[in-house]
């Protein structure tokens, strides 16, 4: 066989029984399919650009959303990244699988109405968070903001309907073995299950609102878990298979080493899970959680480099072609891509580096240059590879091709360089301590105002890379209508594999005759990896390996910390919140403002200096979910309780800038206007109470009365400092109790002091918060 699907000359000598020629059946591939999510993908690419586009001229005009609650940045941010990751890419991997699945199975998917109950379902899926995400409908987790009915479909598509399909068909594939390709493909489809059913574990309390079970700490590790396993599983390891099928393909050469792609397979199956509290150094996590996801962080470098190896030298082997080819271009360019974002993540892995990069554009830099480097050249090229074998017409526009690559390649740089310049900024500032042993920088705008040139830089980069989408939008649809009048349909007859013949014969070391120590020959047997070859032909028990080994390294992190709540130091101080702030809190979340401001002052000295007392981890036990964040644009809020009056807080959501010169925060006079749902508030604070946190009677039976006289509370205190009367039913006195709550558990006295008017009301030693104020 002459490797038509790339595969490695080593895989080139195959054993295989066939049926008698009277069981070979007739079949064409089912290309409708492809077309549709190649379609999706493009759709939803313009769609996630716009997105992107929008919010990064929102950083730099931010008075654009005033009065527009819907159209706000802390809204809009998650919208981009979810649909950059489940949409835009989310939609190419799919048309990858099922193109590349039939051809290396020999076989159509095994359901035909499975691949359409799976397009459509996924499109109203991703329509459903489109829309419930700007209408403040999220459960405030990294990644993973839509709300619980929304990943209820996520879990149906993907676990039963696509993941049953794709093993249906390999079940009944006509090729004895399973390529490198489809290995990645199983382990993306177990991991993502794995995790999106463990990090959506929520106790509903309506039809869009929710309660995670995890609380603090633990919380804050699942979250980590989640978004790293994301990027490593969903944003890397399908693109891997991606990369496997279409270089090989596009350059007409084999994969340039089999072997390579074992190791680097299990290697990045085992190591992705682990190296999961990398993004969280410093913060309130254990010290040994930092230290296993600094370790295992660093070590994900090497497989990730020798995939990246892999494909430049099968793509270095096309020789000439690559000049005329601008589809390898595109491989190749985000293979690039791949091996810097790798190389950068391992750099931002080490704890001395992490901790004056953490909370930056850095990270926002990194991720970006994975979605649209990695993710987004390598989709482009593999889009303008299948256009013509899909639509059986040459491309129109093979210019447009050549201009889009050299357009999006620009449009990525132009993006990414002023985001790590803009990170560096940020990390200089924020820690800079002058000869005295103060803040150089005490103020945080001043970096806030100092970086945005460099969002402008952004914008551009993001506006030359939508230039590009358009481009291939174009030339899709101008090729799609050069198709001919009927496809061609292609019918092939393989025979059947009857049987998996085993070849019963020991594997021979080519050092058997040779003057070696016995261990060597053993070494060298081993590594001609004919055990892997084995697995190779039983798709259910590599799919069972898989699990295994991924449920084995997350054993190593999730069941220490689920135990963490033993032996983490208790305060006695810190107290449920009550109805009205957890209102609040609510109101915070469903804004997004964990988008722009985090929760965690961390053991650093220039952080305690801004913000004051590090945090501990005692102090988010109520915290559901845990809103830690992962970039600062405005101040971190953990200790911002009683560093401002109640009207300070009134103002600045009705302007921003009178109190806050050069801050880039919208106004938010809607929650000066609109009317606090007070009705609402028992169904969440019972269901904190069936978790564990402990409400008085009177809070759990007369839970909006409770609420109403804090609120009554908060505004007469208003009034008194100027703001104005009768205010006590407005969104803003939910939000301002929670604000002026945040951090002060740790500096009230021991016993709590509860009034009539202000139950779980917070009494804050003088003395202690002092030092605190600015």
């Amino acid at each position: 066989m002459a490797n038509p699907s790339g595969l490695s000359q080593i895989d080139s000598h195959r054993t295989i029984d066939f049926a008698t020629p009277g069981d070979a059946e007739n079949f064409s591939y089912d290309d409708e399919v492809v077309r549709m999510f190649v379609t999706a993908t493009i759709v939803w690419g313009l769609v996630t650009t716009i997105a992107g586009l929008i919010a990064a001229t929102l950083l730099v005009l931010p008075w654009l959303s005033d009065d527009v609650p819907w159209f706000a940045f802390g809204r809009l941010r998650p919208l981009y990244s979810d649909a950059a990751i489940f949409a835009f890419v989310g939609n190419g991997m799919f048309a990858a699988v099922y193109y590349s699945t039939q051809r290396l199975c020999k076989s159509r998917m095994w359901s035909d109405a499975l691949s359409r109950v799976h397009f459509w379902g996924w499109q109203a899926i991703l329509v459903a968070g489109a829309i419930t995400l700007p209408f403040g409908y999220t459960q405030g987790r990294g990644l993973a903001e839509t709300e619980w009915p929304i990943d209820v479909m996520v879990t149906l598509i993907w676990l039963f309907v696509f993941g049953g399909n794709f093993l249906m068909t390999l079940l009944r594939r006509r090729e004895q073995r399973m390529y490198v390709s489809l290995w990645f493909y199983i382990a993306t489809i177990v991991t993502f299950s794995l995790i999106h059913v463990f990090n959506n574990f929520v106790v509903p309390t309506g039809w869009f609102t929710s309660v995670c079970i995890a609380a603090g700490v633990q919380d804050a590790f699942v979250q980590c878990w989640y978004r790293h396993s994301v990027e490593s599983f969903f944003l890397t390891m399908p693109f891997l298979g991606l990369m496997y099928y279409f270089l090989p393909k596009a350059a007409a050469q084999p994969v340039f080493s089999y072997r390579l792609c074992i190791i680097q397979f299990w290697s990045l199956v085992f190591l992705s899970v682990l190296a999961v509290s990398q993004h969280a150094h410093y913060t309130a996590l254990p010290e040994w959680a930092s230290t296993m996801g600094m370790l295992f962080g660093l070590m994900m470098w090497m497989p990730s480099w020798a995939g990246v190896f892999n494909g430049m030298m099968t793509w270095r082997c096309a020789g000439q072609k690559v000049a005329s080819e601008p589809v390898l271009k595109f491989f190749a360019a985000g293979l690039i891509f791949y091996g810097f974002n790798a190389f950068v993540a391992a750099l931002l892995s080490i704890k001395s580096i992490n901790a004056l990069t953490q909370y930056t554009d850095t990270d926002v830099a990194n991720f970006n240059s994975g979605v649209l480097g990695w993710n987004g050249l390598m989709l482009l090229g593999m889009i303008y590879w299948l256009l013509p074998k899909l639509y059986q017409t040459r491309i129109w526009s093979p210019i447009l091709v050549h201009l889009h690559f050299w357009t999006g390649l620009l449009g990525v740089l132009l993006y990414l360089i002023p985001t790590y310049a803009a990170g560096f900024m940020e990390s200089v500032m924020w820690h800079a301590i002058d000869e005295t042993g103060n803040l150089t920088y005490p103020d945080f705008l001043d970096a806030v105002r100092d970086v945005q040139p460099f969002r402008w830089l952004q914008l551009v980069g993001i506006v030359i890379y939508f230039i590009g989408m358009l481009m291939l939008a174009i030339n899709a649809v101008m090729t799609w209508m050069k198709r001919p009048e009927r496809y061609e349909t292609t019918v092939h007859n393989p025979l059947k594999i009857s049987s998996h013949v085993e070849d019963d014969s020991p594997t021979v070391s080519m050092l058997s005759q040779a003057p070696v120590l016995e261990f060597g020959k053993k070494v060298d047997t081993f590594w001609q990896l004919n055990w892997h070859r084995e697995w190779e032909r039983l798709p259910v028990k590599f799919t069972c390996l898989v699990a295994v080994v991924v449920s084995i390294a997350s054993m190593f992190e999730i069941v220490p910390m689920f135990l963490i709540g033993n032996n983490s130091p208790a305060i006695a101080t810190v107290i449920p919140y009550s109805p009205l702030e957890l209102a609040g809190r609510r109101i915070f979340i469903s804004e997004g403002c964990c988008n722009c401001h985090t929760q965690m002052v961390r053991p650093i000295v220039s952080e305690t200096k801004r913000y004051g007392e590090y945090s501990k981890p005692g102090e988010f036990v109520f915290d559901r979910p845990a809103q830690w964040g992962d970039r600062r644009i405005g101040r971190d809020l953990a200790r911002e309780g009683g560093k401002q009056t109640n009207f300070w807080h009134w103002n600045h959501f009705d302007d921003p800038r009178t109190v806050s010169p050069g801050s880039v925060m919208p106004s938010f006079r809607h929650f000066l206007d609109r009317d606090l749902d007070f009705s609402s508030i028992a169904a969440q604070v019972h269901t904190e109470s069936l978790l564990g946190a402990a409400y008085s009677d009177e809070e759990l039976n007369n839970t909006e009365a409770v609420a109403r006289r804090q609120a009554e509370v908060v505004a007469a205190d208003m009034v008194q400092q100027g703001g104005p009367a009768a205010m006590q039913d407005k969104q803003a006195m939910a939000l301002i109790a929670y604000l002026q709550r945040l951090g002060t558990d740790l500096f009230r006295s021991e016993e709590p002091v509860a009034s009539p008017e202000q139950p779980n009301s917070i009494v804050v030693e003088d003395s202690e918060i002092a030092d605190e104020k600015e």
